[in-house]
């Protein structure tokens, strides 16, 4: 009889062992996720300030609307760039014939913009091979002639887009638009 009382015993010992390590892990895995838990609703909540956040909000609101869709585009928004076709113009003579080849790259807001400058790529190229032709070579070589043309080129691309409106004295007031900046990828005189 003894030899059958020692398999009992040793039988009995480890299920108390087994119940004991799968308390212990089921408490550690208990305390994970919650601490889990509470960590991902901190992170998710952002550090709330309470009254702060109330006049930001009432800020926010009584900015117009615009500005709050330029905010969260240049927060989240990789920026956009459109290659257009190269443009090959005469200038206007001094010296005799002159030509201007240039290819330029629009840096746009949006990717959503992008659909309406194509559809109105007809009438953006006309219009920049109209301004270019209008310029003299010597007003194009220094540095500040082609920063002054890119923002020429930009407002007249944006006014394709978006058409000026007037203010109450009738002047036209330019319009902001999708296009940033133009910038020059090839920049030839001849």
């Amino acid at each position: 009889m003894a030899k059958d009382a020692k398999p009992a015993e040793e039988g009995a010992e480890p299920p108390k062992k087994s119940k004991k390590l799968l308390i212990i892990i089921l408490a550690v895995v208990l305390v994970l996720v919650i601490g889990g838990g509470a960590a991902a609703f901190m992170l998710m909540k952002g550090g709330d300030h309470g009254d702060e956040d109330d006049e930001e909000v009432a800020e926010e609101t009584a900015k117009p609307k615009k500005k709050d869709k330029e905010k969260k585009k240049d927060a989240h928004a990789a920026p956009v760039f459109v290659n257009l076709d190269a443009f090959t113009v005469n200038l206007i003579p001094e010296t005799g014939d002159q030509y201007l080849q240039v290819t330029l790259s629009l840096e746009l807001e949006d990717a959503t913009a992008d659909a309406a400058l194509k559809s109105l790529m007809p009438k953006i190229r006309n219009n920049i091979t109209l301004l270019l032709s209008s310029k003299k070579a010597s007003e194009l070589l220094p540095k500040e002639g082609k920063e002054a043309l890119a923002e020429s080129l930009k407002d007249e691309i944006n006014s394709v887009i978006e058409p000026p409106v007037k203010n109450k004295k009738g002047e036209l007031i330019p319009p902001d638009g999708p296009v940033k900046s133009v910038l020059f990828t090839s920049f030839i005189i001849q």
